[in-house]
């Protein structure tokens, strides 16, 4: 399993607290210095089964420089979110747990992280 996260975070903290302790078998990717491409992202979000908006860090100095809450949130519009948010990893929610079995969550607590491990 691969988790991406922001080191400076204290969910990925976390997150990565709940792995040790579990003794998982993981990878770390610090998506912000190692940003996924757009492909990437696209892969994740089908994993995820959700929408690039759905996991925009909109909160973020650049999402409002970029107007992104206006932003539509349509089919024809995802294309805009992820090539945004490949080129701006900030705006990516953490951390990002992807299984081996294919899932992927947004594992902001501790059940989210439990969910993955008893998946894997």
């Amino acid at each position: 399993m691969e988790i991406w996260i922001n080191p400076a975070c204290s969910k990925c903290r976390s997150a990565l607290s709940l792995l040790d302790a579990e003794g998982a078998d993981y990878t770390v990717r610090y998506y912000l210095q190692d940003p996924p491409t757009v492909a990437e992202l696209e892969r994740v979000l089908d994993r995820l089964g959700l929408e690039p908006w759905d996991v925009a860090r909109l909160g973020e100095p650049v999402a409002a420089e970029l107007g992104m809450k206006s932003w539509e949130r349509t089919p024809e519009a995802r294309a805009r979110w992820v090539e945004a948010m490949a080129a701006n990893p900030k705006l990516i929610q953490r951390p990002i747990i992807t299984a081996e079995d294919g899932t992927a969550s947004v594992a902001r607590t501790p059940e989210a992280v439990r969910a993955v491990l008893d998946l894997s």
